[in-house]
């Protein structure tokens, strides 16, 4: 699937693809000509996405084909064991928790997941937790912390969901709790949102003493089409408010609500997943290692103090 301003790069790939099966089926004078396209690939890919909208980076966050939280956990973690359920009602599929290895270090690893196909994004509610899905993920943070173990978390989500059989589990109470739990634990916390950061249903994941983001991937407390219903009444105003929301890792950067930005290969990560991971792994090592050398009390004081900078201004 390629979105409406990607398709002089879709014919791009559709070349390439074809002459690089052509060079493995023995054809090597066309190596010349496949350097060439992909050079082309990487300069067009440069140029469109650093022009993007907002809205158009609402798309690619919500891209079909970008990497999700287990392709992560796949590419950057070793022997990553899952561990279900929150010990009070069952197992929710929208989030993924367990441990896990970076490198050689130890580490808890929590995230959302979409789901790739129909039925997978059944299974996963298309990524939006229930109360014990959150649940989970405190049971895993306080194991983590109880072994000493960083906890690295994925946000990737359109929000919590909004069903009564959630609300009449104690939906709030858990996000609440969540919250909590992440801004007091007494190891380090690193969150990456990789690509849909929506509402409290992500911030439940997204306390942390390093937030990164992923290049396209968005942040806010409501989805484009929530904030035009409400502002404007009118979905046709879904651009106006994704400048509005201020939602996309430059914005945020720039507000001081996220640390830093990590950039995407090729422009946008579902064209090349394995060196998303690759430039994302090192992000995360980067940023970890100073975490290591604090003490416990001094994760949370950073931690809440990162926090409580947010929203400051002057009034003159």
């Amino acid at each position: 699937m390629f979105l409406d301003f990607e398709k002089e790069l879709a014919e791009l790939h559709q070349k390439i693809s074809q002459l690089k099966r052509l060079y493995q089926l023995g054809e090597k004078e066309k190596e010349k000509e496949l350097r060439r396209l992909q050079r082309e690939f990487r300069k067009k890919a440069k140029e469109i996405y650093s022009k993007l909208d907002p809205w158009e980076r609402v798309q690619l966050a919500r891209h079909p084909q970008r990497p999700h939280t287990i392709d992560y956990i796949g590419l950057i973690f070793k022997d990553f064991v899952e561990l279900h359920g929150d010990r009070r009602f069952g197992d929710d599929k929208a989030i993924v928790a367990g441990f896990g290895y970076l490198d050689d270090l130890p580490v808890a690893i929590i995230g959302h997941e979409k789901g790739r196909t129909t039925k997978e994004k059944m299974e996963r509610n298309f990524g939006m937790p229930h109360p014990e899905g959150y649940r989970k993920a405190i049971r895993v943070a306080k194991l983590a912390e109880h072994y000493c173990l960083p906890v690295i978390t994925f946000v990737d989500t359109p929000g919590a969901y909004p069903g009564v059989g959630a609300e009449e589990r104690g939906q709030s109470e858990a996000i609440a709790e969540s919250l909590y739990t992440f801004g007091y634990l007494k190891v380090p916390v690193i969150a990456v949102v990789i690509g849909e950061g929506g509402s409290g249903g992500a911030l439940a994941l997204g306390v942390a003493n390093v937030v990164l983001m992923l290049q396209n991937s968005i942040y806010s407390v409501i989805s484009p089409e929530g904030c035009a219903a409400i502002l404007w009444k009118d979905q046709s105003k879904v651009k106006d408010a994704s400048r509005a929301l201020k939602l996309t890792a430059k914005d945020l950067l720039e507000l001081k609500v996220i640390d830093a930005i990590v950039p995407e290969p090729l422009g946008s990560a579902h064209w090349d997943p394995v060196r998303t991971a690759r430039v994302l792994k090192r992000c995360i090592k980067k940023h970890l290692k100073p975490l290591l050398t604090m003490n416990s009390q001094e994760l949370v004081n950073e931690r809440i103090k990162k926090f409580e900078r947010m929203g400051i201004f002057v009034e003159r």
